[in-house]
């Protein structure tokens, strides 16, 4: 059936999400950024990112791609990916607001098919923070610790500014020839 996203509750465990914040902790976290060049791309997002390389991690999150794709998507798309550890803080109201993955005047010949959103925060330890998409009403709990969001890269989201606490995500973009 064909869907525009799907939830994975307790998709990692937190073994698993401690090993996530180990990959983190060996690389300097730096202030995100977005494709846009529009006037208002430096208040659309405020977070901290660090881009994690692991194989095991690439090919945990592959598994949950393929799984949902052949069910749901049905996108052509590989297991090469980059993956983003996120922060988002209340102390600078860390957020990004409405935005799609796709970088479409990219000139590289694949494109963002299938994002990723891991939630590594205990749904208590911030306020704020939600993660939402524009077009899709739901009630589905994307706050709880260890649950997996896949959706096609065009579909806009955001999250919601933290104003107690610190989110913390992993966020993953699996790619695919260009869209035509």
């Amino acid at each position: 059936m064909r869907q525009l996203f799907d939830v994975i509750p307790h998709a990692f465990d937190e073994a698993e999400i401690a090993e996530i914040f180990a990959l983190a902790d060996k690389s300097a976290l730096q202030d995100g950024t977005v494709f846009s060049t529009a006037d208002n791309a430096e208040t659309l997002r405020k977070s901290q990112i660090a881009w994690l390389s692991s194989q095991w991690l690439k090919d945990r999150l592959w598994a949950h791609v393929q799984r949902v794709n052949d069910a749901s998507f049905g996108l052509d798309v590989t297991d090469q990916a980059d993956m983003q550890f996120t922060c988002y803080d209340a102390r600078y109201q860390g957020h990004y607001d409405w935005h799609h993955d796709v970088h479409w005047s990219s000139q590289d010949e694949q494109d963002r098919k299938i994002s990723v959103s891991l939630q590594l925060s205990a749904p208590n330890s911030y306020e704020g923070g939600d993660f939402e998409f524009e077009e899709v009403k739901t009630t589905a709990d994307f706050r709880a610790k260890g649950t997996l969001i896949l959706f096609p890269s065009y579909l806009r989201h955001k999250v919601s500014p933290v104003t107690a606490g610190t989110r913390y995500s992993l966020v993953a973009w699996f790619f695919g020839p260009r869209w035509r």
